[in-house]
């Protein structure tokens, strides 16, 4: 008997795709980017001082803190970053030391390595706020008064020889000191590019430097950033230098370590993080505070009586004699009074002091709400004001449920 092979092979190659797609989806899922401009802590693993660095030297640095990226582990603690020195000038009787330099290398601690490039930034207020005056300029260690090891400051420009950054800082080298960095000081590394590693598992628990950087969580914190006049940008979900330097002044006014990353500590302070359970898992903020609340309740009863006068219904609810009604006008009006009345009962519920769960529940329900006012909309001859007013309201939930843009 002779056996038809294509039937054979078919199935196999089908198997062979199928079996690529899964590796290639289960490689997705264990590597994530920390993105342009996040920040990683490190400590020095050997003294610098400008006196005896040379351009071309490489220095060792090790990560302070595990750094988690959304709940899962990118760069253990102890991990390895490799800086490199770019220029370097020893001080002169009239002059301060000055040192640059650039890290190219992150070796992880189970061995594996990754290119990187990142530049020096620093995590004080003054310091950070005149390095972002001017983004295109040089970060460099220098020689400071008061006989500190070193200060950082941003000077001349990336576009010009290294040379010029003596002339740039000007007075601020006139103390005649080194630098003079012993091994573990305490440096501020900041991504150039973004960095994609494996992800190691999920985080044992979530720690203050813990990372977000899914879209959802950047977007909610950059709309309480707006809120709070700190950002003036779009809500579009991505790190930008706008939402960075909106979340390093929102750090410095709040006393937290200014990293420009939306950390842990940071997402809390803002209010977008509720919840940690054992297991650290965070829950992101589910509910509206309670003034929130109250605003959402008052703009969707002048939503539901603005359509209610735009189809000339009474307040008793008595149809006009003198029009006809579409069933999906009807239907609008209807599903904008629900959820006027869902809205109501949800700031009783906020002002009451929920629970986790009870918050999380009352949020679905009132999305649940929303959505039907969606479906309605889409079907209905409504004003363009109606449209306009309810697109704002939708913008408010989306703050508290990331599945509802």
């Amino acid at each position: 008997m002779q056996t038809d092979l294509s039937k054979l092979l078919v199935p196999s190659l089908a198997a062979i795709t199928w079996l690529a797609s899964v590796s290639s989806a289960v490689q997705a899922q264990v590597r994530r980017t920390l993105p342009e401009g996040t920040v990683i802590l490190v400590q020095t693993r050997q003294p610098l001082a400008s006196q005896n660095v040379k351009a071309g030297q490489t220095f060792d640095t090790q990560v302070i803190d595990t750094v988690d990226a959304d709940g899962f582990t990118l760069i253990p603690r102890g991990s390895r970053i490799r800086g490199v020195i770019t220029y370097a000038q020893a001080a002169t009787r009239n002059q301060s030391g000055v040192i640059q330099v650039t890290f190219d290398q992150i070796t992880v601690i189970d061995g594996s390595v990754y290119p990187m490039s990142a530049k020096l930034t620093s995590t004080d207020s003054a310091e950070r706020r005149q390095i972002d005056s001017d983004p295109n300029a040089r970060v460099v260690l220098y020689g400071p008064r008061g006989g500190l090891g070193a200060a950082i400051a941003a000077a001349g420009s990336t576009n010009r020889p290294a040379s010029g950054i003596l002339g740039a800082l000007g007075g601020l080298l006139s103390e005649g000191r080194d630098v003079q960095l012993p091994a573990g000081t305490t440096l501020a590394v900041q991504l150039l590019r973004p960095l994609t590693l494996r992800s190691r598992g999920m985080a044992v628990a979530m720690n203050p430097n813990s990372v977000f950087t899914a879209t959802d969580r950047i977007r909610a914190a950059q709309q309480e950033l707006a809120r709070l006049n700190y950002y003036r940008g779009v809500a579009t979900g991505q790190i930008n230098e706008a939402t960075q330097r909106a979340l390093v002044e929102y750090q410095i006014d709040k006393g937290i370590v200014a990293t420009g990353n939306l950390d842990w500590r940071t997402a809390r302070s803002l209010g977008l993080v509720t919840t940690t359970t054992a297991g650290g898992d965070v829950g992101f903020r589910v509910m509206l505070s309670s003034s929130e609340a109250a605003s959402l309740r008052r703009a969707a009863q002048a939503l539901s009586a603005r359509e209610r006068g735009d189809l000339s219904i009474g307040a008793s609810g008595a149809l006009s004699s003198r029009r006809q009604y579409a069933a999906s006008d009807i239907e609008l009006w209807f599903a904008l009074s629900a959820f006027a009345d869902n809205a109501s009962v949800y700031e009783q519920v906020v002002t009451n002091g929920p629970n986790s769960d009870g918050a999380a529940g009352a949020t679905r329900a009132l999305v649940s709400a929303a959505r039907r006012v969606d479906t309605a909309l889409a079907q209905a001859n409504t004003t363009g004001q109606v449209r306009t007013a309810w697109s704002t309201i939708r913008q408010q939930l989306g703050t508290i449920a990331s599945d509802y843009r």
